[in-house]
């Protein structure tokens, strides 16, 4: 795309279970919190309704509260930052799950 309003970037989304953690912290938070602290463009999280994974264990909500939904981390920032810092640190924090990375661009 070649348009001139348009800017490349990579958007990173991580498929977690709301339950995941890192160093005792929830895996979502610790991911948002590192997004801040390496000022990352923007991180969103998600909770699903309902889903699975590789372990196809079927994660849903339930009337009874428990942390087992899943969780989907989207974090935008342009390729380079996303290649040499993010991928990285994702690849060591996320034990169970999925990372994928697209090209998107950003209008304006």
């Amino acid at each position: 795309m070649e348009e001139k309003n348009l800017t490349a970037a990579k958007l990173v989304r991580v498929f977690i279970a709301e339950e995941d953690t890192y160093n005792g912290e929830p895996l979502y938070k610790y991911i948002l919190e590192w997004c801040l602290r390496n000022d990352i463009a923007g991180a969103t999280v998600f909770k699903g309704m309902a889903g699975f994974g590789k372990h196809r264990k079927l994660r849903r909500h339930t009337l009874l509260p428990k942390k087992d939904l899943p969780l989907v981390v989207e974090i935008i920032d342009n390729p380079e930052k996303v290649e040499n810092i993010l991928i990285p640190f994702l690849k060591e924090v996320v034990k169970e799950g999925l990372i994928t990375v697209e090209t998107v661009y950003l209008v304006g």
